[in-house]
């Protein structure tokens, strides 16, 4: 398994995280539970980017100097392409979260406390993946097949699935957890469960974090094969990967007040699962440059946000006729 990262990488990529993690931790508490306006997530959202491109900027550099400025540039693209990829991909975990939060009237106020939970979550679980994706691949290489033709079949199936809400009703794991806990109808302020006769009784926000944390899983098994796709190194992997979810937080409250207006960015999405998934199957007789994977990502993603803000999406009434 080869891979960029060196122990001084690995420690300054942890450091960083964790220093971000305690920064978000310290400002969110320090302004209060409270609305994020879009100002202030849009601020957020920005430094977030920020900080991903100036970690790109210093692993370029960092490259170049150790094996060369050709050496340099493919691990800059590489990183830069993975990260787009995961960006790309986390907007459609926050249609889903939007539908959760939405679906259990979770109060603006706790919000912030369920994706930052999330987030943290998500960064513990996709490093567990990504590692072992990367083993797997070291040993056998045939694996590069499975995850292709995954991405491709999750890529059609994304399609058709567009411009369609999912049944949250209609869901196993909620189904199961009301079956088997007992649940309060309202919120009991931050708590997730609590103690009344003896009996233990679970808060919807507990069943919130637990719908977030098996969103983050069925994603994370989407998007990770997509990376691998980009470049194998676990190191690059990981550290886009997590620069990408770091930021969900702040890009939830950006888009919250305008996922609809993105409607045709689920199409874009499809396609690019199904580019990258046709791109893995096809490693071993052309491999696409990365420049090429970043730019055709790029288009197609700009593509659909530029035709979901000059179409307007359909009156909810006629979406519902022609059903």
């Amino acid at each position: 398994m080869q891979t960029i990262g060196t122990p001084m990488l690995w420690a300054v990529f942890a450091l960083v995280v964790i220093g971000a993690l305690l920064a978000d931790l310290v400002l969110m508490r320090h302004g209060g539970p409270h609305k994020v306006t879009f100002k202030e997530a849009a601020w957020w959202s920005l430094g977030w980017v920020a900080l991903a491109l100036m970690f790109n900027a210093g692993l370029w550099w960092y490259a170049g100097q150790q094996y060369g400025a050709e050496t340099g540039h493919l691990i800059g693209m590489e990183f830069l392409t993975g990260y787009l990829v995961e960006k790309a991909l986390a907007v459609d975990n926050i249609f889903v979260f939007l539908m959760i939060f939405s679906y259990f009237a979770v109060p603006e106020v706790q919000r912030q406390k369920v994706l930052i939970i999330g987030i943290i979550g998500a960064i513990f679980l996709r490093a567990i993946l990504i590692f072992a994706g990367a083993l797997l691949l070291a040993k056998f290489h045939w694996v590069l097949y499975l995850f292709g033709a995954f991405l491709l079949l999750t890529g059609i199936k994304m399609m058709l699935a567009a411009g369609k809400e999912p049944d949250l009703e209609a869901n196993p794991a909620l189904r199961w957890m009301r079956g088997h806990l007992r649940v309060t109808d309202g919120y009991h302020g931050n708590d997730l469960s609590f103690l009344r006769d003896g009996k233990r009784w679970y808060t919807p926000l507990f069943m919130v974090i637990m719908m977030i944390a098996i969103t983050d899983v069925i994603f994370a098994v989407d998007s990770i094969p997509a990376i691998f796709a980009i470049t194998e190194d676990p190191f690059i992997v990981l550290t886009s990967n997590v620069f990408a979810v770091l930021g969900l937080r702040a890009m939830f409250f950006l888009l919250q007040g305008m996922a609809s207006r993105f409607h045709l960015l689920p199409y874009g999405l499809a396609l690019v699962l199904m580019f990258i998934g046709g791109k893995m199957l096809v490693v071993d007789v052309y491999k696409i440059p990365v420049l090429w994977a970043l730019l055709v990502v790029a288009l197609i993603i700009g593509t659909a946000v530029v035709l979901s803000l000059l179409l307007p999406p359909p009156a909810k009434g006629a979406k519902d006729a022609d059903a």
